[in-house]
């Protein structure tokens, strides 16, 4: 398939996900542009972090195909068989997403110069002066060029979030999958963070998928926002339109429960 900026960032197309007799999600199709920052919002097992799972590879469809950059992402159609694509094939295109997760899973007995520098030195390829230098930029936009040599543990919960975000952004991702990062935060803590994924929105063309419970944070940094239920695409719009004058009567239950 020729790659141009219509070419979606993430695609899914047909998707089936099933937890034994419970079907998460019923052949979904769901697309993101390059350079979007697309919020999913909804009750807890409306399919939102499942979708998530599925791009992180820790879940696998059961049926339907993902595409980024309209490459094939697990599997791919050979004549009318789904079959998986090959491991070597399957790890380039993993390597364009990036995450970060609501628990910051920072390796406790390295610095925080060390957490940022070890995958793009053993993955990438990268010389270690280079990932340091990219390191400490990454380091200088998240805030916190100062505690390159501490420990996590002498971080507070926001800070080490924002290590997390630093260490995604190091591996030069494509797209960033944010699952919850500030739920884990106490709440004066969330500015920070927020404050941080609002300047590399402003300031990159990384495109942003984001599940979240916290409707201020969906309503400053997205520039879309989908509403799920029972693992489909009930409403979608932008912020201002869905937060304000949403149509669907299931989004104006579930925000009046949560606003």
């Amino acid at each position: 398939m020729p790659k141009n900026d219509t070419t979606p960032a993430i695609e899914f197309r047909g998707i089936v996900k099933q937890f034994g007799h419970n079907t998460v999600l019923d052949g979904l199709d769901f697309s993101v542009a390059k350079g979007d920052r697309v919020t999913l919002i909804g009750p807890s097992g409306s399919g939102k972090t499942t979708i998530l799972r599925l791009l992180m590879t820790l879940e696998e469809a059961d049926g339907g195909l993902i595409f980024v950059d309209g490459d094939p992402y697990t599997h791919e159609m050979r004549g009318d068989k789904r079959v998986p694509i090959p491991e070597k094939r399957r790890s380039l295109v993993r390597r364009r997403v990036g995450m970060v997760f609501q628990q910051f899973n920072l390796f406790p007995n390295m610095t925080v110069l060390e957490n940022i520098i070890e995958a793009p030195i053993h993955v990438l390829g990268k010389s270690k002066a280079e990932a340091i230098a990219d390191a400490e930029a990454l380091l200088d936009k998240v805030g916190l060029a100062e505690k390159r040599d501490e420990r996590p543990t002498k971080l507070s919960g926001g800070q080490q979030q924002r290590v997390a975000i630093a260490r995604a952004l190091a591996m030069e991702p494509d797209i960033l999958l944010l699952d919850e990062v500030t739920s884990a935060l106490d709440p004066e803590l969330v500015a920070d963070v927020l404050g941080v994924l609002r300047n590399i929105a402003e300031t990159t063309d990384i495109t942003m998928l984001i599940v979240t419970h916290e409707m201020q944070f969906a309503r400053e940094v997205s520039n879309r926002v989908l509403m799920f239920d029972s693992g489909k695409i009930i409403e979608e719009a932008d912020p201002e339109t869905i937060f304000t004058t949403p149509t669907h009567e299931r989004t104006q239950e579930f925000l009046r429960a949560v606003l």
